[in-house]
């Protein structure tokens, strides 16, 4: 089982998607916000992280170059996902990330995305 962590700080979307991809096979990991995030990445390394690129204490992208300058995680394919899209985002402060989805996102691609990066084949 390929484990996920999810990052967001709306509680709805992580009930919502942490059940879905529950549902979907994965074990998923989740996360308020970057810092707690890093909280988590310290008790265990995902297979496939999930992130909103807008949120308090630490964004998305504060996370993802965390991420990116720490040995343990960057190996670690991020999917950043965001309402704002991602040339506006790109524009603050350009992100390298594994992919990009804009809210609201077809749901059945992000998962099929997240088993690619994750290493899973498509069930």
């Amino acid at each position: 089982m390929k484990t996920v962590l999810l990052v967001d700080d709306e509680h709805a979307i992580l009930d919502a998607l942490s059940g879905i991809l529950a549902d979907e096979g994965f074990r998923v990991v989740t996360a308020g916000n970057g810092r707690e995030a890093v909280h988590r990445l310290r008790e265990e390394t995902p297979d496939v992280a999930l992130v909103d690129v807008m949120m308090p204490v630490m964004d998305g992208r504060e996370l993802l170059r965390e991420m990116a300058a720490d040995e343990r995680w960057k190996h670690v394919p991020v999917v950043l996902m965001s309402a704002v899209p991602l040339a506006i985002l790109n524009r603050e402060a350009p992100v390298a990330c594994a992919d990009f989805f804009q809210k609201p996102f077809d749901l059945w691609k992000l998962i099929a995305r997240l088993r690619e990066l994750a290493g899973e084949g498509s069930h």
